[in-house]
């Protein structure tokens, strides 16, 4: 039988880069005056791989949120933050870190790259933290047109950066 590469079995991610300070413990607000280095895997990738990032100003991280225990995975609906205040809401339909396969998605600004360090502003990932991807924000993959979202999630995100 023949495998597809969308076959589970198949799929494989290994970290790029990790974390390296900034916070050490996990907290939901207050990313904006977080500081950290994004280091690349120099066993893996050459000094290379990061030349013509520093003439962007922003990167898209996606890493793994390696402290969430496997028993804390969400796979249904919850209160954002257990917040009865607002609506109960499908995992697939906030950000929160428990989520099936514990990966994350950040945006933050890129002040330096130096050597295989990459210092950043406004990431919220922790000390530590398994990096699966860097990619430059480039403006024409933001959002077309009008965007909505529901009130709760304007007010959750007020203190998060």
């Amino acid at each position: 039988m023949e495998r597809r590469a969308s076959d589970p079995a198949l799929v494989v991610s290994r970290p790029v880069a990790t974390v390296v300070g900034g916070r050490s413990e996990v907290r939901d607000d207050d990313w904006a005056a977080v500081s950290s280095v994004i280091r690349l895997d120099a066993a893996r990738f050459p000094a290379e791989a990061l030349a013509g990032l520093a003439d962007f100003s922003h990167l898209e991280v996606v890493f793994h949120f390696d402290r969430v225990p496997v028993g804390k995975i969400e796979r249904s609906a919850r209160h954002p933050r257990g917040n009865t205040d607002w609506p109960l809401v499908g995992i697939f339909a906030q950000r929160g870190k428990n989520r099936p396969n514990r990966i994350g998605v950040s945006r933050c600004r890129l002040v330096e790259v130096a050597g295989y360090d990459l210092r950043v502003a406004g990431l919220d990932a922790v000390d530590g933290t398994p990096v699966l991807d860097i990619k430059p924000y480039m403006a024409e993959y933001g959002p077309r047109g009008t965007t909505e979202q529901p009130r709760w999630a304007t007010e959750l995100m007020r203190d998060y950066y």
